[in-house]
């Protein structure tokens, strides 16, 4: 799913919107390039270059979107590792950072371009509980400075609760939709337990919508 979000795969059926423009007609390089201008990705692995250092790994998009970065955005660069604490680990190589950090680094080169939107596949699957919430946490915090859409996949309840909506997939369809505002945490939770309502549907139909 998020690899067709992320215009990396073309769906099988349907279509791609964003911001009313159909996005799949585009060739390989136009994909490419909106990607780069559109769209951060957090792994559960993060995925760094390990001959680069962690700045140099967070100018990466930068870097393949317009050649050498320019002073102003290396400066970008810095103040977004400085806003989730890794500035100080800027020339270190990535072995010498612990998980957290290279997870903390991996935010920072999704940041760097000013996507609108971040996909993130079990960004904390590969953290220790502490180092899993310090990372929800800055994450949680862009997505209300900066007005950045967060798409989270998980299998963990808990960091799903953290959402303002959640979508149960079972079996690639839709099984449950939640709007956390509307319902309560406590009863997002219930709903979320209840394995019955999954399966009472016809194949192809929403147990739940809004």
């Amino acid at each position: 799913m998020l690899n067709c979000l992320g215009l990396l795969d073309p769906p099988t059926a349907g279509r791609i919107e964003i911001d009313g423009q159909i996005i799949q007609t585009q060739n390989v390089n136009e994909l490419a390039a909106f990607r780069n201008r559109n769209i951060g990705f957090i792994f559960q692995f993060h995925y760094l270059l390990p001959e680069f250092s962690a700045l140099e790994n967070v100018l990466l998009p930068s870097w393949i979107a317009a050649g050498k970065p320019a002073s102003k955005t290396r400066k970008e660069a810095l103040r977004i590792m400085e806003r989730i604490g890794v500035a100080s680990l800027s020339d270190k190589a990535v072995f010498e950072l612990s998980g957290g950090q290279q997870q903390r680094v991996a935010i920072a080169r999704a940041l760097v371009t000013r996507p609108k939107l971040i996909f993130a596949d079990e960004p904390t699957g590969n953290l220790d509980r502490e180092s899993g919430h310090a990372v929800l946490d800055i994450m949680a915090e862009l997505n209300r400075e900066s007005g950045i859409t967060l798409v989270m996949v998980t299998h963990d309840r808990e960091v799903a609760l953290r959402a303002d909506h959640i979508f149960e997939l079972v079996d690639g369809r839709i099984c449950k939709s939640i709007n956390l505002a509307g319902t309560g945490k406590a009863t997002a939770s219930e709903t979320l337990e209840d394995r019955a309502c999954c399966f009472d549907k016809k194949p192809g139909k929403n147990a739940l919508s809004d």
